[in-house]
């Protein structure tokens, strides 16, 4: 094989040279990350991540690759249908990066093994499916334990919503507040706290598409592909200590469509009086889609 041909690291990564230094390209390569769901959103991070360099990563999802999730899911081809969402995704990070450490989780993540998901990593990525909320507070429970920086990057019709849970600052439950609650509060306590600025909603042109009792609802490949930029410069950040990024009550979100950028203070999360708002709001539409 041509030698130009050959891997290399430091020339796969060199394009990334000049926006970090060559010794924090070396520490992004020797970080680890954790990925959970790998289909709309995660899929795009783990790609992502894999050409700043990111070379270790802890993967998990159950599911497997159907026709509808090709408007958005980076690993969604005809190629791939029915296999496992987390095989495909782990097999297009080792093709950017030969020398990539995947360890996957195919069985997804649970209370017997999440502990291990989120063993020895420096920042936990989240992915997972917007309906899967018990999945979600397990793990941003376990990273706040474990002392792991975590993030969300939620695709919003035609834009992004980032949340930063900095360890040792607010927790994602006490910015959600969703525990005890019935499941259509759960939704409708996410989405507020998700988008406080709610810069998504004038666009929705057909709200019969957003069923909340059949765990379905839109969504774009430019929101995922924005979710995937903002998270990558996000987990940067964590990784390099550089840079600005405000953690939770604080969040963001940039609307492409709307052509906006929101930058949002919650203290108390949903408890916030704008927050009852807001929910007041959003119950009347989660209960009746």
């Amino acid at each position: 094989m041509d030698n130009n041909n050959r891997f290399d690291y430091s020339r796969a990564f060199s394009r990334n040279i000049g926006w970090v230094t060559a010794q924090e390209q070396d520490k992004l390569g020797s970080a680890r990350v954790a990925i959970a769901g790998l289909g709309g959103v995660g899929g795009a991070h783990a790609l992502t991540l894999a050409r700043l360099g990111i070379t270790r990563f802890h993967i998990a999802d159950f599911d497997r690759f159907e026709v509808h999730n090709f408007n958005r899911q980076a690993g969604a081809f005809m190629s791939t249908l029915d296999q496992p969402k987390a095989d495909v995704i782990a097999a297009m990070v080792r093709d950017i990066n030969p020398q990539a450490e995947v360890t996957v989780f195919g069985e997804g993540v649970s209370p017997d093994n999440v502990a291990a998901f989120l063993g020895g990593v420096d920042v936990y990525v989240d992915g997972i499916d917007f309906f899967a909320i018990e999945a979600r507070r397990l793990l941003f429970a376990q990273a706040y334990a474990q002392g792991i920086p975590a993030l969300t990057a939620a695709p919003l019709g035609m834009g992004v919503s980032l949340l930063y849970f900095q360890p040792g600052r607010m927790s994602f439950e006490d910015y959600f507040r969703v525990e005890g609650q019935p499941v259509e509060e759960q939704y409708a306590r996410f989405i507020a706290g998700l988008s406080p600025s709610a810069l998504n909603r004038n666009y929705l042109v057909a709200p019969e598409a957003v069923n909340f009792k059949e765990r379905r609802g839109p969504s774009t490949g430019m929101s995922c592909d924005l979710c995937a930029g903002v998270m990558g410069t996000a987990v940067l950040k964590v990784l390099l200590r550089r840079g600005a990024l405000k953690p939770a009550p604080w969040g963001l979100q940039f609307d492409a469509y709307e052509n906006k950028l929101k930058h949002t203070w919650r203290p108390g999360g949903n408890a916030n009086p704008l927050q009852r708002l807001l929910l007041r709001f959003i119950r009347p539409r989660v209960a009746g889609a």
